[in-house]
């Protein structure tokens, strides 16, 4: 039978997309593309495009055809995933073509047209069946939670476009909330800081680079402290070239008021979850997954600020992921969008 049909599971991220086949990854992707800027002809896609950011001349585009979580270049998505799933399934050629199942993870907040977008993207890329499931319940089953049980778990996924904010209980999503604050906004506080207190121009992916190196959401990291990070860059003010050390301190200063925003969300999602599954989640802790889950000591904030124990999932950025590889294996799960 599998001769006959393939299947994949798909986090398609603002930032990256993750493809699973047969409880394996497949492809692990920067979520962009570069194409031709007159005819629209697809150049590159992935990790060669990404590199290609910033650097290209008139003639080459590149676009991230995802935004907040969502389809915001329709073209491009489609592109993307087409190529995508070639990739992920492989050029081997036989007399009959395998039909092809694809689950999908989407943001909690998305709407019906939203929702249809990713489908007719997914089946113009060759998708014969589409099933989607919300990236909270699909961030669950990758951390490995008992989502069907009569029990209250809540999961915190700060991604590349949104946060997902999400208490879970048999097999279905209590309360929820998907905001438009998560790691492209911490990006920009990055290159923002970086003109403002240092006269440095930098792009998105040397803010990338910082928030990888020296990201930090406190002040004061103890003995997980790290070394400053020097970045070079063009001087705004004379135009010639200008480096600077910067400390975790000072990231931790300017993207506090992002990560407060977070903070105030996951607040307000509690102070509307039922007693008996607020009572679960005092107990269970809450789970952070996603690239922002990687910000250091941002456990330890949240901990502070709910009193709750907050807890990073292992391998945070593949959660959605792995969550969608184990959906496809229950497709009676109540909680399947098909």
């Amino acid at each position: 039978m599998a001769l006959f049909r393939q299947e994949l599971a798909i986090d398609l991220g603002t930032a990256n997309t993750v493809i699973f086949k047969d409880d394996q990854v497949v492809l692990d992707e920067p979520s962009i593309i570069a194409v031709e800027t007159k005819s629209g002809k697809l150049m590159a896609l992935g990790h060669v495009a990404q590199q290609m950011e910033e650097h290209t001349p008139p003639k080459i585009s590149t676009i991230r055809p995802l935004m907040n979580g969502v389809i915001a270049d329709y073209d491009a998505a489609e592109q993307m995933l087409t190529g995508f799933i070639r990739k992920a399934i492989g050029k081997k050629k036989t007399i009959f073509s395998p039909s092809l199942k694809t689950l999908i993870g989407i943001p909690g907040g998305s709407t019906p047209v939203d929702m249809r977008s990713i489908r007719d993207s997914a089946s113009h890329a060759g998708a014969h069946e589409v099933v989607m499931v919300y990236e909270p319940m699909a961030s669950a089953l990758g951390i490995g939670l008992d989502v069907t049980a009569p029990n209250g778990n809540m999961i915190v996924d700060i991604g590349g476009g949104t946060s997902e904010i999400a208490v879970i209980s048999l097999g279905g999503i209590v309360e929820s909330a998907s905001i438009h604050v998560a790691g492209n906004e911490i990006t920009n506080d990055i290159i923002d800081y970086m003109s403002q207190q240092h006269n440095i121009h930098v792009g998105r992916t040397t803010a990338e680079q910082i928030k990888f190196n020296v990201g930090s959401v406190l002040v004061d990291l103890g003995d997980q402290a790290v070394e400053p990070y020097r970045v070079k860059g063009r001087n705004i003010l004379t135009g010639l070239p200008l480096e600077a050390d910067i400390t975790y301190q000072e990231i931790a200063s300017c993207i506090d008021k992002t990560v407060d925003k977070i903070e105030s969300e996951i607040l307000r999602v509690l102070q509307r979850t039922p007693p008996e599954l607020y009572s679960n989640i005092v107990v269970n802790g809450i789970w952070l997954a996603g690239g922002g889950s990687l910000l250091r000591g941002i456990a330890e904030r949240f901990t502070k600020k709910v009193n709750i124990p907050f807890h990073v999932a292992e391998d945070p950025l593949k959660a959605v992921a792995r969550g969608t590889c184990l959906a496809l294996k229950e497709p009676n799960y109540p909680f399947l969008m098909k």
